[in-house]
C-alpha cells in the first residue's frame, strides 16, 4: 500500500516513537563512493563496522550494500549482522531511509521523505540522487511496512521527536531554498504533523556551524527522553557555534513541549574545532558536482550525533548509547555528560572521525526500526 491509497499517518492514528523507545532493529548502508570517503572508503568501512558491531550487541542490525560491495561487507561485518543487497547513491540511511511511525494496534508505516541530496540543484551535495530517493521504500518492503510518501522535501536527520507529540526542527534546514522555502513554514509544519503524528513543532533557528546538510537538528541536539534535550555547546565566546547554541538554548528554555512541560537542557561541549588534514583531503577523489573535501576546512563535529540502541522489545536486549569519539581532549567529558543526562543507559564510544570526514556522524548513518506496538501496550 502506498500514500496514494491511504490517509496520512496522523489520520491513521500513528505517531513517531522516540529513539529511546524499543526497537526491532537498526539499518546502516555500507559506504563506498570515493568522492566522499577517502582511500576507497576503506577507513570509513572500518568505522561503519565498529558502529554496527556496537549496536548489534543490543539490537538486530541490517547493513545494505551494493552488488559490487556485498561480498566485502559480508566478510568484514560480524556474522550476526544481516547484509542485504541494495543500490544507493551514498550511505546516509538516516536521511534516505524511512522514518517509521506506529499505532497502538501493532501497525507500522514507513514515512518516505522526498530526498534531493540536501538541497537538489540549488545547494545539494551530489547528483544524481535518484537511487537514494528509493531507499525508504526498499527498506519498508524488507520490513513489511506500508509506505506513505511525504509531500515535503526532508531527511530523517532534520527532525527529532520525543514520542509524546513534540518534534524539533531547524528553520535553516526545512525552509532552505533547496527544500521547502516556497512552501513556507506553516504548510511545512502541517505536513510534518501529518507525517509524524506530532502535535507541536519547536523551531530552532540554525543548526551546527558549517553543517553541510544546511542545519540538521540531529547534529545540534538529541532528545534522550521526553522533556529533555542534549544540546551542542561551546564555552568559546569567539567560536561561531557559541551564538548558534545560545539562540537555540533561548528558544528551548522558553518552550513548552506538547504535554506542557518545560525542557531540561543538558549542554554537551563540542569537540575541537576539528579541521580536515592535507592527507585526509588528498585521499578523496575529486568529482564534478560532489561536495569538495579541502585541507583546513572545519568539520561540523558534534557529540550529540549519537544513536540510542534499545533492543528491549519482548524483554530482550538492552539500552546502549553509541557516541562518536572525535577529540581526545573532549571525549571523556562528553561521554560523562551524556551518561549523566541518560541514567540507565550504557554509553559506548566508537571512533567517529572517518564518518565526520564524510559529512556526518553516528546518528546520520543509522536508522532505527521501532518495535511494533502490541495491542493493549501502554
Amino acid at each position: 500500500m502506498t500514500s496514494q491509497d491511504m490517509p496520512s499517518p496522523a489520520a491513521a492514528g500513528c505517531h513517531m516513537p522516540g529513539e529511546f523507545e524499543c526497537h526491532d532493529g537498526c539499518w546502516l548502508i555500507w559506504p563506498e563512493r570515493p568522492d566522499n570517503w577517502r582511500l576507497g572508503a576503506k577507513p570509513a568501512q572500518a568505522a561503519f563496522t565498529a558502529v554496527a558491531t556496537a549496536i548489534a550487541a543490543v539490537e538486530p542490525v541490517t547493513v545494505a550494500a551494493s552488488a559490487g560491495q556485498w561480498a566485502n561487507a559480508r566478510a568484514r561485518l560480524p556474522g550476526h549482522i544481516r547484509v542485504v543487497e541494495m543500490t544507493t547513491n551514498d550511505a546516509w540511511v538516516r536521511d534516505t531511509g524511512p522514518s517509521f511511525v506506529i499505532d497502538d494496534r501493532g501497525g507500522r508505516i514507513a514515512v518516505d521523505w522526498r530526498f534531493n541530496a540536501w538541497g537538489g540543484l540549488v545547494d545539494g551535495l551530489y547528483f544524481p540522487w535518484d537511487r537514494d530517493d528509493q531507499v525508504a521504500a526498499k527498506i519498508a518492503g524488507i520490513e513489511a511496512s506500508a509506505v506513505w510518501r511525504a509531500p515535503i522535501v526532508m531527511e530523517g536527520g532534520a527532525v527529532h521527536v520525543d514520542g509524546e507529540g513534540t518534534a524539533f526542527v531547524t528553520a535553516e534546514c526545512l525552509l532552505s531554498p533547496g527544500r521547502n522555502a516556497a512552501l513556507g513554514r506553516d504548510a511545512t509544519e502541517t505536513a510534518l504533523k501529518a507525517a509524524l503524528g506530532v502535535d507541536l513543532v519547536i523551531w530552532l533557528p540554525r543548526g551546527v556551524h558549517l553543517d553541510e546538510t544546511t542545519g540538521h537538528v540531529d547534529n545540534l541536539l538529541h532528545v534522550p527522553a521526553p522533556g529533555m534535550v542534549c544540546l551542542t555547546w561551546t564555552d568559546d565566546m569567539a567560536d561561531p557555534q557559541r551564538s548558534i547554541s545560545e539562540e537555540a538554548e533561548a528558544v528551548l528554555a522558553e518552550a513548552r513541549d506538547a504535554r506542557g512541560r518545560r525542557l531540561a537542557i543538558h549542554r554537551i561541549h563540542q569537540p575541537g574545532p576539528l579541521t580536515i588534514t592535507a592527507d585526509e583531503a588528498a585521499g578523496v577523489d575529486i568529482v564534478a558536482g560532489s561536495q569538495p573535501r579541502r585541507a583546513g576546512d572545519r568539520m561540523a563535529g558534534s557529540y550529540c550525533n549519537f544513536y540510542m540502541a534499545n533492543g528491549r522489545a519482548n524483554g530482550a536486549g538492552g539500552r546502549r548509547i553509541v557516541m562518536p569519539l572525535l577529540d581526545h581532549a573532549r571525549d571523556q567529558a562528553a561521554a560523562d555528560a551524556i551518561a549523566a543526562a541518560c541514567p540507565g543507559w550504557e554509553v559506548v564510544g566508537v571512533p567517529g572521525r572517518e564518518i565526520l570526514l564524510g559529512g556526518g556522524n553516528i546518528h546520520c548513518i543509522t536508522q532505527q526500526v521501532p518495535a511494533r506496538r502490541r495491542p493493549g501496550a501502554a
